[in-house]
């Protein structure tokens, strides 16, 4: 099984008493292409998710999410790095980077690590990332006070950033009543 990360956007915007209907209707296509819907993270303003599974390949995921709503923004096998101190609070911004030539994880890394005391001063902390094997792309996670303290954070410590949103981190057990 891989890891993979799926990014889905939503017009209109995935409200969220029907994101447990959507969860268990697509469970059963999820069970035949042996799909494990791990967790995932909805933009506050419904627009926008970002999911983290495992499928034997991205075509597998690709074929179960045929009929469920939202456009694919992005899906591919990812590496996970996750904070070596992580909070215990889960992520509650995401924030996505595009880069306009391939890039190592350690070269990011790098400058967050070097920018880390504008994190600290912004009361940031990094959760995980997901980055993509063709390294131009990568979503990351941190809980913060709100997005704006990590879109300033990240600025400040010289980051690129394509897109900083706010999100509420759901679990499968989070929707097995209906939430």
């Amino acid at each position: 099984m891989r890891e993979l990360t799926l990014a889905r956007h939503f017009d209109p915007p995935l409200a969220p008493g029907r994101l447990g209907a959507l969860a268990r209707s697509a469970m059963p296509c999820f069970k035949a292409h042996r799909i494990r819907w791990r967790e995932s993270w909805l933009a506050r303003d419904g627009r926008r998710m970002l999911c983290h599974l495992q499928a034997p390949d991205t075509e597998s995921l690709r074929l179960a999410l045929r009929g469920i709503p939202g456009e694919i923004l992005a899906l591919w096998p990812a590496s996970v790095h996750d904070a070596p101190d992580p909070p215990r609070e889960p992520a509650n911004v995401v924030v996505e980077r595009r880069f306009p030539a391939p890039v190592s994880y350690a070269e990011v890394q790098a400058v967050e690590d070097a920018g880390a005391w504008c994190l600290e001063t912004h009361r940031v902390r990094f959760v995980r990332t997901y980055f993509a094997p063709h390294r131009r792309q990568m979503f990351c996670l941190y809980h913060a006070p709100d997005a704006e303290s990590v879109r300033l954070a990240q600025g400040q410590a010289g980051l690129p950033l394509e897109r900083v949103w706010a999100c509420r981190w759901l679990r499968p057990t989070d929707l097995a009543d209906g939430a």
